[in-house]
């Protein structure tokens, strides 16, 4: 989270040298209601994806390194969501990225609030849209705090919830889907949550992939994409223009 793909390039580089496995903690694609909605994309249950969203109203314990950083939810907070829309449907044509600064952050730094759209060339458009500051929640209002997705195919529609803003009271994650298929809502549930039990996934897998001896599919090289996306929606943000991967 604190480094930019081109010293990430090099982390993997001199991992690949040594013969060392890297895999990364990605461990939103294993929240349980993140891996299912992508078992449905992938068994083609939704049909093609159409419109997908994450939509967060949270506000984040941000640490004092990152005063030192200069940065804020984009490397930290948006990554996951980034990464989770390439988990579900892979590399984005492009990338067109929006900061505004968090108004109860007192340090400087550029990507407070951050909105972001992910163009993809079958059509598929995904939004993000990254609120740390969701009203005065702190400073005496009622709080109204959540994380919300929603995956829109021509077959089929799957919504979800995310549940680490209740964090530490444990709430699982939710999923509810329909498909043209079977036309009522389905509503698996689980016990499991996203902090901690989500990080079980990519330490097993971790340990899965040096015991068989095979490349994780959280790899380093998997992840310098992430990166990718991640630091086109900075320059995007500066830049004010989409930017192409």
């Amino acid at each position: 989270m604190g480094v930019n793909v081109a010293e990430a390039s090099e982390i993997v580089r001199l991992c690949d040298e040594a013969g060392k496995t890297l895999c990364v903690n990605q461990n939103m694609r294993y929240d349980q209601a993140v891996r299912s909605a992508g078992q449905l994309i992938r068994q083609g249950r939704l049909g093609e994806p159409v419109l997908a969203t994450i939509d967060m109203r949270a506000i984040p314990h941000w640490m004092p390194w990152q005063q030192r950083q200069g940065w804020v939810t984009c490397r930290i907070m948006s990554i996951h969501h980034l990464d989770t829309m390439r988990y579900w449907f892979g590399n984005p044509r492009r990338v067109f990225a929006s900061f505004r600064t968090d108004p109860r952050t007192k340090f400087e730094h550029q990507d407070g609030i951050g909105l972001y759209i992910l163009e993809y060339d079958s059509g598929l458009r995904c939004q993000i849209c990254d609120d740390v500051w969701t009203g005065p929640a702190r400073e005496g209002a009622a709080a109204d705090l959540r994380i919300n997705f929603r995956i829109e195919g021509l077959d089929g529609l799957a919504k979800g919830t995310i549940g680490w803003p209740d964090y530490p009271k444990r709430t699982p994650s939710t999923l509810d889907y329909t498909t043209t298929q079977a036309p009522c809502w389905h509503q698996p549930r689980w016990d499991d949550v996203w902090f901690p039990d989500a990080f079980l996934g990519p330490m097993a897998e971790l340990l899965c992939s040096i015991e068989q001896q095979k490349s994780p599919s959280l790899s380093g090289h998997d992840n310098l994409a992430t990166m990718e996306v991640v630091d086109a929606c900075y320059r995007s943000a500066n830049e004010h223009r989409a930017i192409e991967l």
